[in-house]
């Protein structure tokens, strides 16, 4: 059986870069295929066992390196023009456009959905309002491509045989977007690199990049209501100067900036409880603090809500809100014996180890093979 593992693009490690790695120790003679590849050496060798990938015309358009989005809307057309007619199981991990590939009624296409293209679906206006792109010549211009590609996306959707969704929240988008049902395989996350710590310090946690939908600065503004109540903040980003003003105006608040990736560790091990207000498609980062004994305190919303349990491995609000979250901090506080034990918390965490995810992967894909009568 020959199989194709067809990535959006290697660029910036992340999630679905690991869960990439995963599906290929699953399946180490697969080749592998992308819109474009820049990873380094090192990268290629952590998460590809050293493969080279099979790249489309926009690896080698100008700037690709540092301004492949801005090729997007020639991606539908230039994944198109990957050739996979020799392969007879197709897996291609989506979050843009990879599930777009051209296959055959004789191949078995499995997608790994990510999201449907976030900002061509629900996510269109908070795109157009980030981008500064809601009024003029330029808005309309990005509409109509936006317009397209919504198009392509629903349409490609229908040369995929089954989909996975990694939540029940993408699994909704799945259903809502493209008319289509999805069997929902959370993502493998690296517990296994956080280390329990039952005793915690009196500070609250939260780290991401800095960018508007993760709501760091908002985190930031209510804590600088609570002066009781000590917060430390790790990221960098294009909100950077925003979040260091209210905490640099506020005493309880510590604002450390970048910070490496032990650094990070240690924190999330100590602190009282994590926060979290982005509205994710899983979130990862708030199972890695469950990972250390550590509660989370997170906007009720998205992926989250399949991995943190209200009242047990943290609490919930429900409005990106300031005072939604100084309620949310308030209710940790007096209900804290509510919550498990931080042993009983990593237990949770534990289960969505990347052992379970490649045994959960490995045993969907191979039943769809079968029905499909693909000699294993």
């Amino acid at each position: 059986m020959k199989i194709a593992i067809v990535h959006d693009w290697f660029v910036n490690p992340g999630g679905a870069e690991n869960v990439i790695q995963a599906i290929i120790d699953i399946f180490p003679d697969a080749d592998l295929f992308s819109v474009v590849d820049f990873f380094d050496d090192e990268q290629r060798k952590k998460y590809l066992i050293g493969k080279q990938t099979k790249n489309t015309f926009i690896q080698k358009l100008p700037f690709a390196k540092k301004k492949y989005r801005a090729y997007l809307p020639l991606m539908p057309f230039a994944i198109e023009q990957l050739d996979l007619t020799e392969y007879d199981l197709v897996i291609s991990s989506s979050h843009a456009v990879a599930k777009g590939v051209i296959t055959s009624p004789n191949q078995l296409h499995v997608c790994y959905c990510h999201s449907p293209i976030r900002y061509a679906w629900d996510m269109k206006f908070e795109y157009l309002k980030e981008s500064g792109l809601t009024n003029g010549v330029k808005s309309l211009i990005a509409r109509y491509f936006l317009h397209k590609i919504r198009m392509w996306d629903f349409i490609s959707s229908h040369n995929v045989d089954a989909f996975i969704a990694n939540s029940h929240f993408i699994k909704r988008r799945i259903e809502k977007s493209y008319r289509r049902d999805s069997k929902v395989i959370f993502p493998n996350v690296d517990v296994n690199a956080f280390s329990l710590q039952i005793d915690k310090d009196d500070f609250y946690f939260t780290a991401s990049r800095l960018v508007p939908y993760k709501r760091l600065a908002l985190i930031a503004e209510a804590f600088s209501k609570m002066p009781d109540k000590k917060l430390i903040i790790i990221g960098d980003g294009p909100e950077r100067d925003k979040v260091e003003k209210i905490a640099s105006a506020s005493s309880n608040i510590s604002y450390l900036g970048y910070q490496d990736y032990q650094t990070l560790k240690e924190h999330m091990m100590k602190a009282r409880a994590f926060i979290f207000a982005a509205e994710e498609d899983f979130g990862i980062v708030p199972l890695e603090a469950q990972a250390c004994g550590t509660p989370v305190i997170a906007f009720g919303k998205g992926g989250v809500l399949d991995t943190v349990i209200d009242k047990k491995t943290g609490f919930y609000f429900y409005k990106q809100t300031a005072d939604s979250i100084i309620k949310a901090v308030n209710d940790f506080e007096e209900n804290h014996s509510l919550l498990l034990e931080p042993s009983e918390i990593r237990a949770h965490a534990m289960k969505f180890s990347t052992e379970i995810f490649k045994e959960n992967f490995k045993q969907f894909v191979l039943e769809k093979c079968e029905e499909k009568g693909i000699e294993i």
